[in-house]
């Protein structure tokens, strides 16, 4: 027989494990339906967007069709996104003459943004959404609302990859080198 201790030991031992089991099927249909969504398996989507930059300018997206854009979104008090821009910055400067073209989204008011621009220079356009700029992204494909977001667009005005979250130089060139085409 079984002592009570032994047997309230089990229930517990019990619990976690269904808990641990749950957690898990949990996560696993959460990363299928990402990949089977109709949002991240929608590659034929054209983007077409207009923003006002830094000095209240209209900017028109499709201005840069013909380069490969890598669109992303950020505001100035997400870590990840401070993490990315400065190598963005260096991958713009690096790759700007054979195509590749960034453009920041804030997701943030303007002024917020033009003294964070201040502070760390950046050379590629940063245009203001604010607000809008979380139900553009969902319409870009970000279902989960992750910041740091990234659309990358090919020279047609194609989307071919969406990145909720962080996406570092080596994804980011592995994507990016084949439409560019250099080694």
């Amino acid at each position: 027989m079984y002592s009570a201790q032994k047997l309230k030991s089990m229930n517990k031992n019990s619990l976690l494990l269904l808990v641990a089991i749950f957690a898990l099927a949990a996560g696993l249909l959460t990363q299928r339906m990402l990949r089977t969504s109709s949002a991240f398996q929608e590659t034929a989507k054209v983007v077409n967007f207009s923003l006002p930059d830094v000095s209240a300018e209209m900017q028109a997206i499709s201005q840069w069709r013909g380069k490969v854009l890598v669109i992303n979104f950020w505001a100035t008090w997400c870590a990840p996104c401070l993490k990315e821009i400065p190598e963005f910055v260096r991958l713009q400067a690096e790759f700007q003459a054979v195509g590749l073209q960034f453009v920041g989204v804030s997701i943030e008011d303007r002024p917020v943004v033009a003294d964070f621009i201040k502070g760390n220079p950046i050379n590629y356009p940063m245009l203001i959404a604010g607000d809008a700029g979380i139900g553009l992204a969902r319409q870009l494909g970000n279902i989960i609302n992750a910041v740091p977001f990234t659309v990358i667009v090919d020279q047609t005005g194609q989307i071919v990859h969406r990145q909720p979250g962080e996406l570092s130089r080596q994804q980011l060139l592995e994507i990016v080198k084949p439409l560019i085409a250099v080694n």
